[in-house]
Order: structure tokens, then C-alpha cells, then sequence
């Protein structure tokens, strides 16, 4: 082998060493490559999700904004509607809080004439609308003041005809209603006169206003002078039967006393031609006899003095719970000789069940008591409307502390009986845990025997 062979030979199997060092890093090399490529790749992802995001972001503003602009639009148009609709809405509108405060309804009559002058005046003055441009029509001045005279009262006999249909609906629930109708109004024929630069001035909206809520107030005065008409003429009532029942009382008093009065005379002569066991029967009838003219004398008294004094009577605290439910009294005033005969027509075909009354107290300031608890729980009236209505949302304790602090007596029944109810309800939980079915004569039938009844 020659030199050349031999160099050739080495240098083959240096390069065969060094491919086979190459492919021990191969692996390496590859991983290296992979590396570099999932790294690339993942930043494109993220590239790509970043940009997805932005886009979601934007998407969701623009979604946002646009569901603002649509529910502005929903509760701008929901409102102009509800403008229109014959429905009682206190949360849109919220409670109405008077603007006068008159005694009489005759003096909101006087003022909404003051009112309606001072409108007329305005329109006999030509100061209701006016007009911010100058017109002239075929070069006339004239004819174009003439235009401008004509458009305003086509507006003003407009707007004033629609103002007298609103104010002619107005009731006790929709013055705000109608008030904000007015305003659309008033905005609206406006906005129909920009053309022309003719408008309606805003002091006559205020007036128009004005005679919408005296009109109003108007209106609740005078149902509120019926309420107290209808008051007085049931307290008259009760006080008629009242009279009656004092006389009815200082009748059959007085026919008593003539009664006891004849039988004692006659006794005391008898008496005196007695003896034995017959003047000690006497004896003792006269005492009797006695006893029973000073009975009758005093109830006749009593009557009397009763018929007299107006201020004299019987506060009672009642509760129906059957009706009304817990922490519901009504307080009232009777100056009937058997107070328990009001209480009894108060429980008529009127409520379910009877009254349970607990407390009756008699004074010669019953007037006053009365008076008195009712102002105090005036904020926890049941109908706040109506004042004739004397049911309050209270607690006996309340009431009991009440009448103290106002110097009065009374002893109160905690408990109410409610015995109609309460009867009712173990009647209705019976029937309702019969697995067969039970008439409710056949519960009332074992509840009270015959023999009970």
C-alpha cells in the first residue's frame, strides 16, 4: 500500500468518526430547530388571541353602547306612552304633594277665576304667543303680520282646546300624568311653529297649570267635604239613636218610679194596720220597695244627665282578626247608652266575623280621649284618605301607654276571643286532613253535640 493510499484511508475514517459524532447531536440540532419553531408559533397564537380579545372588547362596547342607546330609546318612549294610558303609575310619576292649601273648595273655585282672567288677559294683550322674525309676504310688512296673527291663534285655539280636554279628565291618581301631557303638549305645538319663528310663551303654560291643579285640588276638597258631611251625618245618627235610647230609658225610669212609688204607699198603709208576720213581710217589702224607687230614680238621673252631656260617652278599642288581620284596632267613640249595641252593628254582613272588643272606657271626656289616640297614631292610620275610617296599624301596648300618658283609665282584654274565627279556622284544618270526604254539617255536628245546642 502505497503513502497515498494509506493518507486516503485515514482520512476516510476520520470522516466516518466525525459522522458518527454528527449523529450522536442530531437530536439536539432537531430540538433546538422544534424549540425555535413551537416558540414562534406560540407567539403567533398569542399575536392572534391578543387581536381576538381586542376585537371582543370592542365588540362588547359597542354592544353596551348600543344597549344604552336602546333603553334610553325604550324608557323615552315607554314614558310618552304611558302619557297616554288611563292607568294609575305613582312609581313613574311619584305621589302627588299639593300645591294649595285652601280650607273651602270655594276658594279654589275664586282662585282658578283669578287664574283664567289673568290667561284672558294675556290673550286680549296678544302677549300669549309671539314670534322672533319679522315677516313680510309679496313685500308687504302688513300681510305678513296678518300671517303670523293667523298662525298664533291657530296655535293658541290648539293648545288651549286640548288644555281644556286634559283638565276636564283630571282625577285623584293622574295629575302628574296629565300635568307631563300638558307639557308635551305645549312642546309639541312649539315645535310646529318654529317654521313661522312663532311660539307660545311659557308664562301662559305656567297659568294653564295652575288652573290643572286647582282643578285637581279643587276636586280632592271636595270629596274630602263629602267625607266630613257623611261624618257628621253618622255622628248625628248616632247620636239620634243616642236620644232616643236616654229617653227610651228616662221613660221606662220614670213609669218604674211611679210604679215602686204606688206600691210603697200602698205597702206603708197596709203596714199600719198590721201585726204579727204580715207587718214583718211588709216590713221587709217596703225596704225592698225603697230600694228599688232609688234604682229607678237613679238610672232616670243617669239617662238625664247622659242626654245632656255631649261630651260624655264610651271609647272603645276593638279588633276583628278574622277580618283585618294582627295589630289592626279600630278606635271610636259611642255615647249610646249600651255601648255594646254600637260594637254589635260595627260586626254586621259588612265583615266576616264579629268584633272583639278590649278595652270600653267611660268618661265624661270621651270626646277628648278619642281625639287625642287618634292623633297620636295618625301615621299609622290603615286608609290615610279617609279619616273616618278608624282603623290603625297598632299595638295594644301602644294604646295602653297612650291612654295614660293622656291621663285616662282603662282595663285591657289582651286577648281577643275571635271565637267565630278561630272556630272557623279548626273547622277548615279539619276538612283539610280528611282523607275522606266530610261535610262541614257533619264537623259542626261533632264539634256541637245536640245537646249543646
Amino acid at each position: 500500500m502505497g503513502l497515498f493510499d494509506f493518507l486516503k484511508k485515514k482520512e476516510l475514517e476520520e470522516i466516518d468518526r466525525l459522522k458518527s459524532q454528527l449523529g450522536r447531536y442530531q437530536a439536539i440540532i432537531d430540538v433546538e430547530a422544534e424549540v425555535v419553531k413551537q416558540q414562534n408559533e406560540l407567539e403567533q397564537i398569542i399575536s392572534s388571541k391578543n387581536s381576538e380579545i381586542l376585537t371582543a372588547e370592542e365588540n362588547l362596547d359597542t354592544l353596551n353602547s348600543n344597549y344604552k342607546t336602546a333603553l334610553d330609546t325604550y324608557t323615552k318612549l315607554r314614558k310618552e306612552v304611558s302619557l297616554f294610558e288611563s292607568k294609575l303609575d305613582l312609581i313613574e310619576f311619584g305621589v302627588y304633594e299639593p300645591v294649595y292649601d285652601f280650607e273651602k273648595s270655594d276658594e279654589y273655585r275664586a282662585e282658578q277665576d283669578r287664574i283664567i282672567a289673568r290667561q284672558k288677559s294675556m290673550t286680549s294683550d296678544d302677549t300669549v304667543a309671539g314670534c322672533n322674525t319679522q315677516w313680510t309676504v309679496e313685500g308687504s310688512e302688513a300681510k305678513g303680520r296678518a300671517i303670523v296673527k293667523v298662525y298664533k291663534k291657530l296655535m293658541l285655539r290648539a293648545f288651549n282646546g286640548e288644555c281644556d280636554v286634559l283638565i276636564a279628565k283630571v282625577k285623584w291618581n293622574n295629575i302628574n300624568q296629565i300635568k307631563e301631557r300638558m307639557q308635551k303638549l305645549f312642546d309639541s305645538i312649539n315645535k310646529l311653529g318654529e317654521g313661522f319663528k312663532v311660539y307660545i310663551n311659557r308664562q301662559y303654560l305656567d297659568l294653564k297649570q295652575k288652573e290643572l291643579i286647582l282643578e285637581h285640588e279643587y276636586q280632592l276638597k271636595k270629596q274630602q267635604e263629602k267625607e266630613e258631611m257623611r261624618a257628621i251625618q253618622e255622628e248625628l245618627r248616632e247620636e239620634e239613636k243616642a236620644r232616643r235610647e236616654f229617653d227610651q230609658a228616662q221613660r221606662e225610669a220614670e213609669k218604674e218610679e211611679a210604679n215602686y212609688q204606688k206600691a210603697l204607699e200602698k205597702a206603708r198603709k197596709e203596714i199600719e194596720l198590721s201585726t204579727g208576720d204580715k207587718y214583718d213581710k211588709l216590713q221587709s217589702q217596703i225596704i225592698k220597695l225603697e230600694q228599688e224607687l232609688r234604682n229607678a230614680q237613679e238610672k232616670k238621673e243617669r239617662a238625664l244627665s247622659m242626654a245632656q252631656q255631649t261630651k260624655r260617652g264610651h271609647v272603645y278599642v276593638i279588633s276583628n282578626i278574622g277580618s283585618f288581620g294582627e295589630n289592626v284596632y279600630k278606635i271610636g267613640m259611642t255615647r249610646r247608652l249600651e255601648p255594646l249595641d254600637r260594637v254589635r252593628e260595627l260586626g254586621d254582613a259588612s265583615v266576616p266575623f264579629q268584633f272583639d272588643i278590649h278595652a270600653m272606657i267611660y268618661s265624661d271626656e270621651a270626646r277628648t280621649l278619642e281625639n287625642g289616640l287618634h292623633k297620636a297614631f295618625s301615621a299609622k292610620k290603615v286608609n290615610m284618605l279617609n279619616y273616618r275610617k278608624e282603623f290603625f296599624n297598632v299595638t295594644l301596648d301602644e294604646i295602653e301607654g297612650k291612654i295614660k300618658d293622656l291621663g285616662f283609665v282603662a282595663e285591657f282584654i289582651k286577648l281577643p276571643e275571635a271565637m267565630e274565627y278561630r272556630e272557623t279556622q279548626a273547622i277548615i284544618d279539619k276538612l283539610n286532613s280528611q282523607v275522606e270526604p266530610i261535610s262541614v254539617d257533619q264537623i259542626i255536628a261533632e264539634e256541637f253535640p245536640s245537646s249543646l245546642i
